[in-house]
């Protein structure tokens, strides 16, 4: 990395909020806002400040309340911040309201992550989806950019050419968003046919799912002698990989990583990477890899069940695969007939993930 690079890092507060009137899953919390640290950090920010706030409920104009706005606002102006972060999803016109109140660019968690998919998107696949998912964040979020309508009054002279180019950006992005959808049908198509072929050849195919950064990459590599770039980052693999693993002499399958999952995953990305998912609800097993050194693993694998079963697999047959187990004592990991604990790094316990896949 060069030094211009490293000097033009953004300087991040990350604000979060848990309230009552939030669904549980969208509240923000300790394990939440590391994360959300995390995701900077992979998206090359990083994080200057973290103000938490706890609300009976949601500011409808400001989200967090007018007093909170104020000590972010001076956080931020203290640290040199150039961009504040939610770790909660909000509306266009909270996003729109705290931007101006604050005086620096405003994003939530979902805005984050799809910044993070669009840096790693390396095939066509991934970078249609990436663009769709973008598109359909974007379309509500519009009308903030043409803030300058906001201060003409009243409806007459409203009408001028600004709000013009509000509509023509509107059915832009639809046709955008149109045009992308009907490419990623053919990849769908594509796919299709591809599985297809499979089936025929009756080749089974395994899936592995997981967590990001749980270690699903370092497990295929480590099984099939593939070299995905398997670093401690999230989200580091964004395209489906798929190697033909041989188990035995009698039994060959193919073994495919897919995408990462994160709690609060934005809805537009889990609707546009459909295409590269649904390999899930096609496989012959599952591998739910669990990063067991994780004190959260819990929690994580419950995010990764709740995506596998809004994707349908749900009845796909599973093994639950316990990974860096070199790190963390056995007793305290579970252990039953579709169970296994392994180090994808060191090989310890790959044999008995064979057998059992066998």
């Amino acid at each position: 990395m060069t030094e211009n690079n490293t000097e033009k890092k953004n300087r991040a507060v990350l604000v979060g909020l848990s309230s009552r009137a939030l669904a549980p899953e969208e509240n923000a919390d300790e394990a939440s806002m590391e994360e959300l640290s995390a995701l900077l950090e992979t998206a090359g920010g990083e994080c200057v400040g973290v103000v938490t706030q706890s609300k009976d409920s949601p500011d409808p104009r400001t989200f967090i309340g007018e007093g909170k706005v104020a000590e972010v606002k001076e956080l931020a102006h203290a640290m040199d911040a150039d961009m504040v972060i939610f770790d909660n999803g909000l509306s266009p016109s909270q996003q729109r309201v705290l931007s101006e109140d604050l005086g620096v660019s405003v994003l939530d968690r979902s805005a984050l992550i799809l910044d993070i998919f669009a840096q790693r998107a390396r095939t066509r696949e991934g970078r249609l989806q990436v663009e769709l998912a973008q598109y359909k964040y974007l379309l509500p979020r519009l009308m903030g950019m043409w803030t300058h309508l906001e201060r003409q009054e009243g409806a007459i002279g409203t009408r001028g050419p600004g709000e013009t180019q509000l509509e023509s950006d509107r059915r832009h992005i639809h046709r955008k968003i149109s045009k992308l959808e009907a490419e990623l049908k053919e990849v769908r198509r594509v796919r299709a046919t591809q599985r297809e072929r499979r089936i025929k050849n009756e080749v089974p195919v395994v899936a592995i799912v997981g967590y990001t950064n749980a270690g699903k990459s370092t497990l295929l590599n480590k099984l099939t002698g593939a070299d995905i770039p398997a670093n401690n980052r999230l989200f580091d693999t964004l395209d489906t990989t798929t190697r033909t693993l041989e188990i035995s002499d009698t039994c060959t399958v193919l073994l495919s990583d897919t995408v990462g999952f994160i709690r609060k995953l934005p809805h537009h990305l889990v609707e546009a990477f459909k295409a590269t998912l649904e390999e899930l609800s096609f496989a012959d097993l599952l591998l739910h890899v669990i990063d067991a050194s994780n004190p959260e693993w819990r929690e994580q694998a419950e995010v990764v069940e709740k995506l596998i079963a809004e994707l349908g697999a749900e009845q796909t047959p599973r093994i639950d695969v316990f990974n860096k187990c070199d790190k963390c004592p056995a007793e305290i990991l579970p252990h039953g007939a579709d169970i296994v604990s392994i180090s994808a790094k060191t090989g310890q316990g790959l044999d008995e993930l064979l057998k059992k896949i066998g």
